[in-house]
């Protein structure tokens, strides 16, 4: 199973972050299901040539934000309490992350706030027609 998580060193988000998303990122789309298993901290900082540490943090904040129980011995596994609210919750974090990202790109770009709003009012319209349903 870990090798659906991968980190890129050299792409200026934190490792414990780019955990963080890609778990919300799975729960939400619902290739981890509820009460699945995640790889131990150790099987997956070995698969990910990453600090134990560091995916142990990011265990640690999912179990915080609720995305992920961790039972001593057992190891830890999708919530299952309030999964369509997690998945809602890990959704939104996904798509925050994702928005961010790209602001932050087209701010790099030199793009004012008018022409992002123009740049992103576009785009919206062009993936979300008004008049159509969702």
């Amino acid at each position: 199973m870990s090798a659906i998580f991968t980190v890129d060193p050299r792409s200026g988000v934190p490792l414990y972050l780019q955990v963080i998303e890609q778990v919300k990122r799975h729960v939400a789309l619902g290739s981890l299901a509820p009460g699945e298993q995640l790889p131990t901290v150790k099987a997956l900082a070995l698969d990910l040539t990453i600090n134990p540490n560091t995916v142990a943090r990011a265990y640690r904040d999912l179990e915080r934000d609720g995305v992920i129980e961790t039972s001593p011995g057992r190891g830890s596994f999708v919530s299952s309490n309030g999964s369509s609210a997690n998945a809602h919750r890990a959704i939104d974090d996904v798509a925050d992350s994702i928005l961010n990202n790209a602001i932050r790109e087209v701010k790099n770009l030199g793009l004012d706030r008018a022409q992002v709003t123009a740049t992103f009012e576009r785009q919206l319209d062009r993936w979300f027609p008004i008049g159509e349903q969702k």
